[in-house]
C-alpha cells in the first residue's frame, strides 16, 4: 500500500508541476518535469533512497519559483504536498524495514497514510482558496480534486474491507 502511495504522489507531484507550466506555455520546463517524474519512478524501482531528498528540493524549487512568476497557485501548491508526500513515503518504506515482526505493520502503515492524507486533503483545500481568489478555479483543476477525492475515497472502501 505505501508503494502505491508513493507512486501515486511521484505521479501527482510531477503531473501538477507539468501541467502548472504548461497553462503558461513553458513546455521546455514541462517536459522536464515529466521526464524528472519518470527519473523519481524509475529511482523508486532501482531504490534508491537518497532520490526522494533530490526529488523533494527539485519539485520545491520549481513550484516556488512558479509561485513567484504568479503561476496559478493550485498546480505549484498541489506539486509541493505531494512531493512532500513522496519523500516522506520513501522514509516510512525505509523505517518500516526495522519495525518487529510482531508489530502491527499493516496498522501503522494504514494510520500514518491515513494522517498525512488529512494534512494533503486540508493543504489542498487551501490552494482551492488560493485559486478562488485569484479567479483561476479551472475545469481542470476541478477534475483534479475529483481525482484526488476519488482516490482517497477508493483508499477508505479498501482500509474498512480489511478490517
Amino acid at each position: 500500500m505505501t508503494l502505491i502511495a508513493l507512486v501515486l504522489s511521484i505521479i501527482l507531484s510531477t503531473g501538477s508541476l507539468a501541467w502548472g507550466y504548461a497553462e503558461v506555455g513553458l513546455m521546455f520546463v514541462t517536459r522536464w518535469s515529466l521526464i524528472f517524474g519518470a527519473l523519481w519512478l524509475f529511482a523508486v524501482w532501482q531504490n534508491w533512497k537518497w532520490f526522494a531528498s533530490v526529488g523533494l528540493f527539485a519539485s520545491m524549487l520549481a513550484a516556488a519559483f512558479g509561485l513567484w512568476a504568479g503561476f496559478t497557485p493550485g498546480w505549484m501548491i498541489a506539486s509541493g504536498i505531494f512531493s512532500l508526500f513522496a519523500w516522506d513515503m520513501t522514509d516510512f518504506r525505509r523505517r518500516q524495514k526495522f519495525i518487529a515482526a510482531d508489530d502491527d505493520s499493516r496498522g501503522m502503515e494504514r494510520r500514518h497514510i491515513a494522517r498525512v492524507s488529512m494534512l494533503i486533503a486540508a493543504g489542498l483545500f487551501l490552494a482551492t482558496i488560493a485559486t478562488l481568489l485569484q479567479v483561476r478555479f479551472t475545469f481542470e483543476w476541478g477534475v483534479f480534486l475529483v481525482a484526488v477525492a476519488v482516490l482517497g475515497l477508493m483508499q477508505l472502501f479498501v482500509w474498512f474491507q480489511k478490517k
